[in-house]
């Protein structure tokens, strides 16, 4: 479905990727670890077509997604293709209702989409419960459900979350695993970046570590957990 090949890309004249490596099959699950800085959020935004259109772009490499190139398509048309981000922030449109940023990024390009209103909200029944509230005056949790559940509402090939459960409480962090591993039984492709190694391990099917901007390791969960020098290295931990 997704493959990267040494993706570059930058700001003005700083380059943020140097390389970056990644696919991702159907029905895969597949991370992006690394420190704070090291372009895993850089490498989200360049592969949804959303680097800064004054002084940011693709330098060079190769971005594709089900054979179909990505680099230069603007984020309406990668989003077309089959790709649904949870952006980090969240990002949900503050002054609509709940109903209303679900609604507003409905697709169902192909008319066997699985997900409808009703669909995530059996997904999240407190979304259910919030329906008539504005999007800003949910909880940080209500919010992080609202976003899952509007890029869901796209109907996504690959779904791609930056920061799945940064800053939520344990509960809902619990809730949103959770629903995460009932998306991955069902088969949806997820592209994941999120500092909760224990639960990316029991979650993911291979992971790639980031560092400056270049990908150097790849590997499965238990090549991963079996490895505390390379853990130390680039995840301090």
């Amino acid at each position: 479905m997704l493959v990267l090949e040494a993706l570059t890309a930058g700001y003005g004249q700083s380059q943020a990727l140097a390389g970056i490596d990644l696919a991702i099959g159907a029905g895969e699950v597949v991370t992006l670890l690394g420190r704070n800085g090291m372009g895993k959020t850089t490498t989200v935004r360049a592969i949804m077509g959303l680097l800064p259109s004054v002084g940011g772009r693709i330098w060079g490499g190769a971005a594709s997604f089900a054979g179909d190139s990505l680099l230069g398509q603007p984020p309406h048309r990668v989003a077309q293709r089959g790709l649904g981000l949870v952006p980090e922030g969240r990002q949900i449109f503050p002054t609509l209702n709940v109903e209303e940023n679900l609604i507003a990024t409905a697709a169902d390009r192909d008319g066997r989409g699985r997900w409808t209103l009703d669909g995530i909200y059996d997904l999240f029944p407190r979304l259910r419960e919030r329906r008539r509230n504005s999007g800003g005056k949910l909880s940080g949790g209500e919010q992080q459900m609202l976003a899952i559940g509007r890029a869901l509402m796209t109907n996504p090939r690959l779904l791609i979350l930056d920061e799945a459960t940064e800053g939520l409480a344990p509960i809902i962090r619990a809730e949103i695993w959770a629903v995460l591993a009932q998306l991955k039984a069902e088969g949806q492709a997820i592209l994941l970046i999120d500092k909760n190694l224990g639960a990316v391990l029991r979650l993911a099917d291979r992971h790639v570590v980031v560092e400056k901007g270049r990908s150097v390791w790849t590997g499965t969960s238990a090549e991963l957990e079996s490895d505390p020098a390379l853990r130390e290295t680039y995840l301090h931990l």
